[in-house]
């Protein structure tokens, strides 16, 4: 397994992000959104806006994904952290050998300051997220309008 990274200063084209998305898209099973909410990200995170930012970190087996990561920089720190990581999905065939592990150790050291994450009660990852430092500090609610 090969991870690679991608961020602001790497110029990534519609075709990598595409890639990526295509992929998250596919396996972030029933915590997925559209392919277009997740271009939307991606174009944010690796975007050289000023006020934007962040970073993709994807593992791949030869020249397949086998699982990515995104991270969005927030633009705040202290009262809200300044990091959220957005995605993260692994191809179901690598589950359980490391991959999503080594995904999220790569992309917390690329992390400056505080990272927060969104995870369904019922996710299996959640368990992994509490083994790497994560607290459940909030019940977050939202209002769709």
């Amino acid at each position: 397994m090969k991870i690679e990274t991608l961020s602001t200063r790497d110029n990534a084209t519609y075709i990598q992000k595409k890639e990526i998305a295509d992929f998250l898209f596919v396996h972030l099973d029933q915590y997925g959104d559209a392919h277009a909410d997740i271009m939307k990200c991606l174009d944010y995170a690796l975007d050289q806006a000023k006020d934007k930012g962040g970073f993709a970190v994807i593992a791949r087996e030869g020249q397949q994904i086998v699982g990515a990561v995104i991270m969005n920089k927030t633009g705040m720190s202290g009262y809200i952290p300044e990091n959220i990581l957005v995605y993260i999905a692994v191809d179901a065939s690598q589950r359980g050998k490391g991959v999503g592990k080594k995904l999220m150790e790569t992309a917390l050291e690329m992390a400056q300051g505080d990272v927060a994450l969104h995870v369904e009660p019922d996710n299996p990852a959640r368990k992994l997220y509490e083994k790497l430092g994560f607290t459940n500090k909030y019940l977050e609610m939202r209002l769709k309008k």
